[in-house]
């Protein structure tokens, strides 16, 4: 039984860092959500690709508790994306965006996962984004995610859907752009007036913040090594917070607060190697070590102040 549906693209990925390049590396932030999340629930995929795209090479998927069937291919050529990052790796310079089957993109989820309970929507066009809430049921816990270019050219659809989630996934310069507040803080208590009940600002290496009312958390990133590629970390963090949510049913504040850990663990794995690879070989024990030595670097006891 479908429990977390996503909905967003699927894309080939050409890709460059100080640490090496990558073309054609699978990509799309359905896929990299989708790839995280399915170590925690079963997800169900929408989205499109075009009659370029090699199905074979997300045959995995089927192995991971994820359903397919929601992914259509269309006539052109499917999305593509070319980006550089330099050695500040919390910002990408889009160097092509080439758009294909995504200009067409009607979602249509199929019966098969219309009871999830769980609705993840990844950064497509907000009308689209209300054309899905549209179509799940009315409890369902629903999520939205978006980027500057629908802030800046669609702020009305945009609006219209926060008031119709229960929490928004962002990053910092998104917040301050919806909201005109600096203050992550402030941007976030403006975004709760608008109807959702969770803020969660994704803050790169920095971390993650939670704004729910009258109440704060805050997470450092896990330090890493080494680190290769960033594409993706923040559709892998929505995939790991959200399978956990769907995993235990819940969407308490303590639930949410870990749920938020084990996502910043899945992002952990992503930037290690180039597009969705890392995640792809990535072993169950992996995921509970780390989440165990993260607990470990951010757990301390209380102070006795004499």
């Amino acid at each position: 039984m479908i429990n977390l549906l996503v909905v967003g693209t699927i894309a080939y990925d050409s890709i460059e860092t100080p640490f090496g390049k990558a073309a054609d590396v699978l990509g799309g932030s359905a896929l990299y959500f989708a790839n995280a999340a399915s170590f925690f629930a079963d997800v169900g995929v929408v989205a499109s690709v075009g009659q370029d795209f090699d199905l074979s090479e997300i045959a995995f998927l089927k192995d991971r508790n994820v359903d397919v069937m929601g992914i259509s291919v269309d006539e052109g050529r499917t999305f593509r994306w070319e980006g550089r990052y330099g050695y500040d790796l919390n910002q990408a310079i889009t160097l092509k965006t080439e758009l294909n089957v995504i200009e067409q993109f009607r979602p249509k989820v199929p019966d098969d996962y219309l009871d999830a309970d769980f609705v993840f929507l990844a950064n497509i066009d907000p009308e689209l984004q209300s054309h899905v809430i549209d179509q799940t049921k009315r409890d369902a816990t629903i999520v939205l995610d978006t980027m500057n270019f629908w802030i800046e050219n669609k702020l009305p659809a945009l609006m219209d859907v926060i008031k119709r989630v229960d929490m928004i996934v962002v990053n910092e310069s998104e917040i301050r752009e919806i909201t005109g507040e600096y203050s992550l803080v402030k941007g976030a208590k403006r975004l709760m007036e608008m109807g959702p009940h969770y803020i969660i600002v994704k803050r790169g290496e920095y971390g993650v913040l939670m704004a729910a009312q009258d109440e704060l958390f805050l997470t450092p990133a896990y330090p890493l090594e080494d680190v290769f590629d960033p594409t993706g970390a923040g559709d892998t963090f929505a995939g790991g917070f959200m399978g956990y949510l769907a995993n235990i049913g819940d969407v308490s504040p303590e639930t949410i607060k870990q749920a938020i850990v084990m996502g910043s663990v899945m992002a952990s794995f992503n930037v290690e190697d180039f597009g969705i690879n890392r995640i792809k070989r990535l072993a169950y024990n992996e995921i509970r070590e780390r989440y165990t030595a993260f607990k470990r670097c951010i757990h301390f006891s209380d102070i006795e102040l004499r």
